[in-house]
């Protein structure tokens, strides 16, 4: 037990002062907005040399609306004030073919996303359910090349 804890300190606070600069890798999400979606897609995070780091994610927002399952493509960006912390804030707009949603959070290591945030509504087609209002979204940021 005490060698895993070890473990697992070592690897937290080593990971805020990791200086890669690029980080990429599949991203999932639970996501809360006119219904319950899960997110699946991939992510490319850069960290650039000045105070702040950005993220841009493609993901399928998959769902079963109105007896029917869905797949809808979705492109994110998000900007990290202050990377370099195990807490940093967040900032974060997703554009789909229905919503634009604005959002704020918190991210821990930049690996483990939280956001709130407000969709608005741009386009409704006539089978699916309105997608809009208020929503929530926890997602998780797997790199591939960190280690």
């Amino acid at each position: 037990m005490k060698q895993t804890f070890l473990i697992f300190c070592t690897i937290l606070f080593s990971i805020p002062s990791f200086s890669q600069t690029q980080l990429y890798g599949p991203t999932i999400s639970y996501q809360s907005q006119s219904g319950n979606m899960a997110k699946i897609g991939g992510f490319y995070l850069h960290n650039s040399e000045s105070n702040f780091t950005y993220k841009i994610d493609a993901t399928a927002n998959l769902a079963y609306f109105r007896g029917k399952f869905r797949a809808i493509p979705e492109i994110g960006f998000t900007f990290y004030p202050k990377p370099d912390y195990l807490i940093s804030p967040t900032l974060e707009a997703e554009v789909s073919p229905y919503t634009f949603t604005p959002k704020i959070g918190f991210s821990i290591l930049t690996m483990v996303d939280f956001s709130f945030g407000y969709g608005i509504e741009t386009n409704t087609k006539t089978n699916l359910k309105p997608i809009r209002g208020f929503t929530f979204t926890f997602g998780l940021n797997i790199p591939i090349n960190a280690f």
